[in-house]
């Protein structure tokens, strides 16, 4: 287990508010998908621009309700705050910036480049 000092009931809720945050913008970006385009034609152009910027922002919210999913497993198994992929603690700054955090600063910035 993590010797990084954790309040496990905190971060569950703190996980489970922004769970519900991106759960609420995938369901308001269904909703909109269902209302009909325009008749004007520039408009329906402008709006069929907009369905890829709406498109990456409900792959944004689907991803990060994963990576929630996943903290939380990480928490009910013991597991939460140690880097999945060298096993280090994470650190508790970057659990405070980021709780669904799975790995620690220097394995998250090697696996961006």
């Amino acid at each position: 287990m993590s010797d990084t000092p954790f309040d496990a009931a905190a971060v569950r809720k703190k996980l489970m508010e922004v769970k519900a945050e991106m759960s609420r913008r995938v369901d308001r970006i269904h909703e909109h998908a269902r209302d009909p385009l325009e008749a004007d034609s520039a408009e329906q152009a402008a709006q069929l621009g907009n369905v890829a910027v709406v498109a990456a922002l409900e792959a944004e919210a689907v991803e990060e309700i994963a990576e929630i999913d996943a903290a939380l497993q990480r928490l009910e198994d013991g597991r939460y705050g140690i880097c999945i992929s060298c096993g280090e603690d994470i650190g508790a700054a970057r659990l405070a910036a980021r709780p669904a955090s799975a790995e620690c600063l220097d394995c998250a910035e090697e696996h961006s480049r």
